[in-house]
């Protein structure tokens, strides 16, 4: 059978109960943890070196996270130390207790450089307000004026409320490194898109990928574009990410995510995962026979209501969805007089 047909599988139906861990392979534990989000969970993996630790991304730092991680550490992890912490990416969910086990455990913190960069940023950039760009940026994109309203005088989230203080210090991670861990060696591949500079992991002796967010089952990565970047093009750096990691995919591949479940199947889930972004890209293209803003395409791409709590999350995908046509000279925009929206249209 085509690898690109090769069925996608779950090896386990079910998470670990919180504060448990499930082996998955020979040295290495999948753990769970709680987020406050739509998306309740994310998952993390301790892999063990024999006289430690090095754990995969941390969860959002939290009185219940710090909990569940001391019961992880006098339980499945024994209480053998963690001596090293490895981030796939900048996002909260990933990197927020980093820091908390290189002040207390004398850690190390080994991850690429932008996603150093990003969190020690954001660590320091709090807000007590929306800043001015920010809420120009929702009037770009045409946000509804009762979430605009309601936005313009909420304290924003700020990285700091649910990351945990990092002090200086990193090991830097790159395409083409490889590291020991697990009585494994592991080759370091980058991707984009979800987050600038994510790395992935790929076992040389089994056929083990920790993916991070850059590959997901089930659900796909979200592609967000902010006030940050505002012309940013995330899905063209996705694209190239999956092709580009669809060479590496074997047949019988365990890939353990950053959420949902453990999977089997790799290169069709890639292939999925590039063709739900171009179908989404031929809806929105179509649906721009007429002018939109980005906040009046959330039908075409997402084929399904979007509630309060993902309309933050759908209204940062829409605009890269739309940035990447843009770039691609597909459609044009225009501002709207009367409130400076971007109205997005397909070219004559």
């Amino acid at each position: 059978m085509s690898l690109v047909l090769e069925k996608i599988e779950y090896p386990w139906p079910d998470p670990p109960a919180e504060g448990e861990a499930i082996e998955v392979a020979n040295g290495i534990l999948w753990i769970r943890l709680p987020l406050p989000l739509a998306l309740d969970h994310v998952n993390v993996y301790a892999l063990d070196d024999g006289d430690g630790w090095t754990i995969i991304d941390t969860g959002m730092s939290s009185e219940r996270s710090l909990s569940i991680w001391g019961k992880l550490l006098e339980g499945p992890l024994g209480g053998k130390p963690v001596r090293r912490v490895i981030v796939t990416h900048h996002h909260p969910d990933h990197v927020g207790l980093a820091g908390w086990f290189q002040t207390e455990f004398g850690a190390e913190l080994w991850t690429t450089r932008t996603a150093w960069l990003f969190s020690r940023m954001l660590l320091l950039d709090e807000q007590s307000e929306p800043t001015r760009e920010t809420l120009e940026f929702y009037r770009s994109a045409g946000m509804k004026e009762e979430i605009f309203e309601a936005r313009k005088v909420e304290r924003p989230f700020n990285f700091a409320d649910v990351v945990h203080p990092m002090p200086l210090g990193f090991k830097r991670l790159k395409q083409g490194d490889s590291l020991r861990a697990a009585g494994r060696e592991w080759d370091v591949h980058i991707g984009n898109g979800h987050a600038p500079e994510h790395l992935t992991l790929w076992s040389r002796n089994d056929n083990l990928v920790i993916s991070g967010d850059q590959i997901l089952p089930s659900i796909s990565s979200n592609l967000g574009v902010h006030a940050s970047e505002p012309d940013a093009d995330p899905v063209a750096e996705w694209h190239e990410s999956c092709e580009r990691l669809m060479e590496l995919a074997q047949s019988g591949q365990l890939v353990l995510g950053g959420h949902k479940l453990p999977f089997k199947g790799l290169k069709h889930r890639l292939k999925q995962l590039i063709d739900n972004h171009h179908g989404a890209l031929d809806r929105l293209f179509k649906y721009l026979e007429t002018p939109h803003t980005a906040a009046e395409c959330f039908t075409p791409l997402f084929k399904r209501k979007i509630g309060a709590s993902e309309y933050g999350l759908a209204l940062a995908e829409a605009i890269a969805h739309l940035n990447h046509l843009y770039h691609l000279g597909a459609i044009s925009r225009t501002r709207r007089p009367e409130d400076g929206a971007w109205l997005w249209q397909k070219k004559d």
